[in-house]
């Protein structure tokens, strides 16, 4: 039996060196394809970052700024206790904002996404989710204000309860009353992803896991859990991107007693120091994706999505 040809050596460098024009051609539409998103993300994500890189080591004067390269602003930012007493705050808001949504969020999600099967009935709980979304973001956070004041709504309603004697002060112009009004406003970027990912249960593994004498909790520990954790992530990635930019709602809920990152940009742009903005832009911008990498490596979404 004779041996079955084998392609030269030489044939082979030629193939690698001359692609056959099908090759060619799909390489091409693949690079038409990607052309227009790689030029929105270089124009609109890639080149505005690395302009606020850039103006942030100008140099800053009262009046004025040259594009001359200085570290002032940011030895400034470093050292000024003021500045790096509103990091932490931020910080500190973010998290307890991300634990007060995922603990309200998750519940709602639970009961929409694995026991309303009905998927009619979902989108309608869905929907009546995001009706506060119809109206403007500044009235839902301004309506706070007269819910949350010594003689607002939920201090009445304590008082004829008879819970209280006296009227809770420390509910507006606080931290609470920042944390209160960003959990009312975000807690459905953290239900959404969560039921879509719990509606994506099937049934019959809670009932293999009750047949196997598993109870609830273990259920919601073994199961559940670990097959909503994609939702988390996701959920935790827009909380965490929204409040850590957020300017408004401590605006209008704090009296300006609370400041964060994003306020003080909005201050420093509106007296013309570009420079020093663009330091906390900067270093807001680094904490996000530390925050968003530190939740991708929770679990790979594009496998799990």
């Amino acid at each position: 039996m004779s041996a079955a040809p084998q392609s030269l050596p030489g044939n082979e460098a030629l193939f690698a060196t001359h692609p056959p024009p099908r090759a060619r051609r799909r390489d091409w539409v693949t690079a038409a394809l990607l052309a227009p998103g790689v030029i929105w993300m270089t124009l609109f994500l890639v080149a505005p970052l690395l302009m606020m890189l850039y103006v942030s080591f100008w140099t800053q004067t009262t009046f004025a700024i040259k594009p001359v390269l200085t570290l002032s602003s940011w030895k400034f930012f470093f050292s000024s206790a003021t500045y790096l007493d509103a990091l932490w705050t931020t910080l500190r808001i973010w998290l307890i904002t991300l634990a007060a949504t995922l603990a309200i969020g998750y519940p709602v999600a639970l009961y929409i996404g694995l026991f309303v099967r009905n998927k009619t009935i979902q989108t309608i709980l869905l929907v009546a989710c995001v009706v506060p979304f119809w109206t403007s973001f500044l009235i839902r956070v301004v309506a706070w204000r007269p819910m949350l004041g010594t003689e607002g709504a939920v201090n009445i309603l304590l008082a004829r309860l008879h819970l209280i004697d006296h009227p809770i002060s420390v509910l507006l112009f606080t931290e609470l009353s920042v944390i209160i009004g960003m959990t009312q406003i975000y807690v459905v970027f953290m239900v959404g992803p969560i039921a879509f990912m719990l509606s994506r249960v099937e049934p019959s593994l809670i009932e293999a896991a009750r047949d196997l004498g598993a109870g609830w909790a273990r259920i919601l520990r073994t199961v559940i859990l670990p097959l909503s954790l994609p939702g988390v992530v996701v959920g935790a990635i827009f909380v965490s991107v929204m409040v850590l930019g957020e300017f408004a709602t401590p605006a209008a809920l704090s009296g300006r007693k609370v400041n964060l990152l994003g306020n003080i940009i909005v201050t420093q742009v509106g007296s013309l120091k570009w420079a020093f903005a663009a330091v906390i832009g900067v270093v807001l911008t680094l904490i996000m994706a530390v925050v968003v990498a530190g939740l991708l490596r929770f679990v790979d979404l594009r496998r799990e999505l």
